[in-house]
This record gives C-alpha cells, sequence and structure tokens, in this order.
C-alpha cells in the first residue's frame, strides 16, 4: 500500500501523500518556514498526531539534529532546503523503501511493490524470507532489485536531487543495566513490578485515540491493556474518549472453554468504564486459509502469517464499522513480559554451571518440559542453532517431509540448486544470529519486536480500516524496563509472567490473575487445512509464474499440505510451510497496479 511518494521532476522533488489516509489521520503533513515533512502513523502519541510530526520537522531541521529518534510507529519523509531525509521509528512497524540506482535514489515509498514495478526479482530476498522470516522484513532487501528497505532506527540522507549523502542507525538507548543476582528478592521483585506498570501505562497512554479498540481474548495480556486503557479513560477530565472492546466468540470446538475468562474480562473492564462497547463477534464460521489468495496475495511483500488474516479480518473490520481510529493488542508479553529463559545461555557461557542448573531445575519444575528439554532448548540450540536442527531433521524426519523442519533448515520443497546459487545458506546464518545473537538473552527482545505482532495485515488493511494495530508491550520502554532485570528478579517456578501480574494484581480479576495456560487456536488451523487443502495445492500446481518452479519442487510442498492436514509435524515446520504458500500466492498476483496519490507541498 502506498501512504506517501516521493519523486523529482528534473531536480525539484515532489511529495505526495495518500488522500483518503491522510483524512482518517493515518498520514500528516505539516510545513514550516524551512520544509515540509510526510509522515505515516504517529509520532509522540496518536492523539496529537499533527504536533508529533511537526516536532519532528522541527527537530531534525536544526543543525547537529538530535541523536535519538522520538517514540511512535512512524515511517516519514522530511524535505528541507538543502537535504532530504528518511526515517522509520526504531519498531519498524511502518514500511518505507527507495529506488536507487548508481548512487542517485529516484523515488521513495512505503510500497516496494510500487516502486519495483518492471524489476528484477531479488533472488537473495527470498531465501532470506524462506529461512524462517523473522528478520527478513527488516533487512535492507526487498523483493525487487534496486529497490532498498530504509532500516527501523535508521535515518538516511539525501540531496534535494536525490544523490544519497549517508545512512545512520540511531540505536535505541535502553534504560539501566542488569540488576545484581543479589538484588533479586522480595523487595526488587514487587520494584520491578512498579516499574513494569509505570512502563506499560504510559505505553497505553501513547497509543490511545478518540475512539480506542482493544482486543480482549481472556488472557493476562490483553485484559491487561484493557485495563490500563479504561483507567486513563475514567481519569479523563474534558473529552474522554470512548472505548471499544473486540473479542471473538466461539459457539464449538475448544475454544468454546475461553468464554468464561472472556466474559470475566469484559466485566472488570466494564467496571472502569460502565459506557465500554463490548462487541463479541461470532467467529465460527471463520477457519484459516479463508480467502488466502486475497490475503496473502494482496500484500505488499510476502506475508507469512496471511493463512490467520481471516480471524484478524473479522475484528478488525467491526472496530472500523464504529469508527475507530486505533487498535491496541497484547501481542509481545510472552517474550517481552516474562522470565527471559535464554538467561540460561548467560549462566552456561559465564562459568556458572551450578547457577544455571539450579534455575534450569525450577524452570522444568514449574513448566511442562523437562530438565533436558530446558537445558536443550535454552542453552544448547542458542549455542549451535543450524546444527541442532540438523540433527533434529536427521532423528524426526523418518520419511516424512515436516519430521523435523525447524526455523532455519532448508525445507525439502526448495530446490537444493536455488538454495545455493542464491545465498539460503548465508540466509540461514544470518537468520540464526538476529534470533539468538552473541547475547542470546538480549537477542530474545529484539526479535521479540518482529514476529510478536501481525502488523502487515494491519498495514494493508489501514486504508479501509482508517487505523493501525499498536502494541503496548512492544513499546521501547517496556522492553527497556524488562531487559533490565535479570531472570531470577522476574522468574517464580510455575508462574509465568510473574512481573505483570504482579503489576496488575490490583485490576486483573482472580480467575485471570490466576490462569497460566491459555487454548491456542491450533483447532482453526487444523479446520482450515481440512476446508482448503485441496484450494492450496491446487494454487501450487496452477501456479505459472516462472519462479516458483525455479524455486520450489511444486508436488513436494503439496505432500507437506497433505502431512499437515493429517497432523504430522509441529508449530515450525508449519510456519515454513504456510511462508511457502503464501509466497506462491503473492508471485501468482505480483502484477498489482499503485493507486493515485495527492500531492502536497514539497517545500517553504
Amino acid at each position: 500500500m502506498e501512504a506517501l511518494r516521493l519523486d523529482w521532476a528534473g531536480s525539484t522533488p515532489q511529495l505526495s501523500a495518500a488522500g483518503a489516509m491522510a483524512e482518517q489521520g493515518l498520514v500528516t503533513t505539516v510545513s514550516s518556514h524551512d520544509g515540509t515533512a510526510v509522515v505515516a502513523g504517529w509520532v509522540g502519541s496518536v492523539r496529537h498526531r499533527v504536533a508529533g510530526a511537526r516536532h519532528l520537522l522541527e527537530t531534525f531541521g536544526r543543525p547537529g539534529a538530535a541523536s535519538r529518534l522520538p517514540t511512535g510507529d512512524y515511517a516519514a519523509v522530511l524535505v528541507y532546503r538543502d537535504r532530504i531525509l528518511l526515517m522509520r521509528d526504531g519498531q519498524a512497524r511502518i514500511p518505507l523503501f527507495f529506488r536507487e540506482s548508481g548512487g542517485r535514489v529516484s523515488a521513495v515509498s512505503t510500497s516496494a511493490r510500487h516502486l519495483g514495478a518492471g524489476a528484477e526479482p531479488e533472488r537473495r530476498y527470498f531465501c532470506r524470507y524462506l529461512t524462517g522470516n523473522t528478520a527478513q522484513p527488516h533487512s535492507e532487501l526487498t523483493p525487487f532489485t534496486g529497490v532498498h528497505r530504509v532500516l527501523g532506527g535508521e535515518v538516511v540522507e539525501l540531496s534535494v536531487t536525490g544523490q544519497k549523502r549517508g545512512q545512520v542507525l540511531r540505536h535505541v538507548r535502553h534504560a539501566g543495566g542488569e540488576l545484581p543476582v543479589s538484588a533479586a528478592d522480595g523487595g526488587r521483585f514487587s520494584g520491578a513490578a512498579k516499574e513494569l506498570r509505570l512502563a506499560l501505562e504510559n505505553a497505553v497512554g501513547r497509543r490511545m485515540g478518540r475512539t480506542t479498540a482493544c482486543h480482549v481474548s481472556g488472557g493476562t495480556d490483553s485484559t491487561s491493556v484493557a485495563l490500563l486503557a479504561a483507567r486513563l479513560l475514567a481519569a479523563e477530565q474534558d473529552c474522554p474518549g470512548d472505548l471499544v472492546l473486540l473479542a471473538g466468540r466461539f459457539g464449538r470446538g475448544e475454544l468454546v472453554e475461553e468464554q468464561p475468562y472472556l466474559d470475566e474480562a469484559m466485566e472488570a473492564i466494564r467496571r472502569q468504564v460502565p459506557a465500554a462497547h463490548p462487541m463479541m463477534v461470532d467467529v465460527d464460521d471463520v477457519t484459516d486459509f479463508d480467502d488466502f489468495w486475497h490475503h496473502a496475495g494482496d500484500a505488499d511483500e510476502p506475508h507469512a502469517h496471511a493463512f490467520r488474516a481471516p480471524f484478524w479480518s473479522r475484528l478488525h473490520a467491526v472496530a472500523a464499522e464504529l469508527g475507530c481510529d486505533t487498535l491496541l493488542t497484547g501481542c509481545g508479553a510472552d517474550p517481552i513480559a516474562d522470565a527471559n529463559p535464554l538467561h540460561l545461555h548467560r549462566l552456561a557461557r559465564t562459568g556458572q554451571l551450578r547457577q544455571m542448573t539450579k534455575l534450569a531445575r525450577a524452570w522444568a519444575t514449574g513448566g511442562e518440559w523437562g530438565l533436558r528439554d530446558v537445558v536443550s532448548a535454552c542453552v544448547v540450540r542458542p549455542t549451535l542453532p543450524l546444527a541442532a536442527e540438523q540433527v533434529t531433521t536427521l532423528v524426526r524426519r523418518r520419511g516424512t517431509v515436516l519430521g523435523g523442519l525447524g526455523s532455519f533448515a532448508r525445507p525439502p520443497w526448495l530446490r537444493s540448486g536455488f538454495a545455493r546459487a542464491h545465498g539460503y545458506r548465508e540466509a540461514s546464518v544470518a537468520e540464526s544470529r538476529f534470533v539468538f545473537g552473541r547475547r542470546p538473552e538480549q537477542s530474545l527482545y529484539d526479535a521479540a519486536n518482529y514476529f510478536a505482532a501481525p502488523d502487515p495485515l494491519s498495514w494493508r488493511r489501514a486504508r479501509q480500516d482508517g487505523f493501525f494495530l499498536s502494541h503496548p508491550f512492544l513499546d521501547p520502554e517496556v522492553v527497556a524496563t524488562m531487559r533490565s532485570l535479570p531472570a531470577e528478579a522476574t522468574f517464580r517456578p510455575g508462574r509465568p509472567k510473574a512481573v505483570l501480574r504482579e503489576a496488575m494484581a490490583d485490576l486483573l480479576p482472580p480467575r485471570i490473575l490466576g490462569r497460566t495456560v491459555k487454548i491456542p487456536f491450533d483447532e482453526l488451523y487444523a479446520r482450515g487445512l481440512r476446508t482448503h487443502g485441496d484450494e492450496l495445492i491446487d494454487l501450487c500446481r496452477s501456479a505459472r509464474h516462472p519462479l516458483i518452479a525455479e524455486m520450489f519442487d511444486v508436488e513436494t510442498l503439496c505432500r507437506a499440505v497433505r502431512e499437515a492436514q493429517l497432523g504430522i509435524g509441529d508449530s515450525y515446520s508449519w510456519d515454513r510451510m504456510n511462508s511457502s504458500l503464501a509466497l506462491v500466492a503473492w508471485l501468482e498476483r505480483s502484477d498489482q497496479r499503485s493507486r493515485t496519490l495527492t500531492p502536497v507541498t514539497s517545500g517553504p
């Protein structure tokens, strides 16, 4: 989707914005005597988008501009008298791309597809995408040669004629440092809970709009966000906003068991704001892979989680009908607000084996894993991720396509010749380093920012919905608060997300405060495969884009679909299959046309 665009008429920059999105407040244009800024998303807070965009323009218009990008979910193009700046916030929710040749940028857009029309496909990109898809949307490669991505937290400087002058990553400064292990007592735990509560309140407050929707699932995470939003609205004296509570209601299957938790969450939230609008959306007729051709094919880039889009789209449509201008989720809480299991890796590599064993045993006692499983997942696999996957694949495959297939190993349907020619091995190494890094306990937070939230769907639907998804648990302040705490200060055996529960103990209803297990959406996925499996196989076999046959052994991919229908494999292998199916649909629909944009003033 193209929300903003920068072109040149000769040597004069011309900045454009999508008129409909500007009317909805999704794109903001401000001008001063120095220049013009077009911002997709929000800077500072959702409610003060114009002020935030103006602050961005003024801040970077001064010599020696601030070394730190302001908080928000945005992509921005700033056109000054003497230079042009392209930038994205560190969380990188809103995309931004530029087309470059010979050191000169000829166009900038939020749509890679529009910039890459007619360009040769970038095959290295598809190898990176197929490794596991965590870092792929946040690396420079795009599906088209000559089209590059502005990275999260990056500022790219151009001359007024488009000559590239440089690009700088503005790294986020994280508050505090790791607390000493000896500080992990009851007082420290209570203090950590207070810090998290404050950070989460601030994160929710920044994302509140005039009419705010909250996704409520009956779990600890989404209920916490909705309760904080309700408290903030109740405290407002002048012109309080409206609150919409969105939930999917299932009348059959195992997800029916979530309904009592959902009812209790709704009741607790409405005690804070009686005027909140509870919207229970019947979703019994929704399955994964519904209208997969549309959800996967129309995206600007391949969308690995397009199979789940029908469920989210149903909820989005209701929020759009009610005029919501932002939708808050609980995405990201599992890796961010829980005790960091990869802290065991730090203990092992620093020689604290006795402490590591003691903590791993406590983790095993409080969960469903054995001690060996905990050590394997949290110490061994992060140390040698590619080797661990190869061993697992050999042991578990046993004649199946999906057996033992993890996050990084080459899926059997990806042709080995294509993988060798276009850097699949190098892409796997890059992906594994991104997920685990030299310090896996810190890489966990960076990776969580990218795989925890279904943002590609939010971005693609924004024009029709009038809002973006927003994720308070992935706010930089929340992440900085949690990453400053060692596992010993946050872990309580048998009590996941203990700090979050302590932080929200005065608001969460007892039933939700004490629950430790939620029913996953496995049934929705299995039903979707049973319903649409034949269609997905037909999609693969009838595909005509030449890159599909060059890249995939189609019959092996179809066999994977059949195995998944029978329940063979696990979440890792199914994700690899889902990504490949989404890529097939995307390539088949790769001839999308651009939409008309409304010109705006590009200078004083």
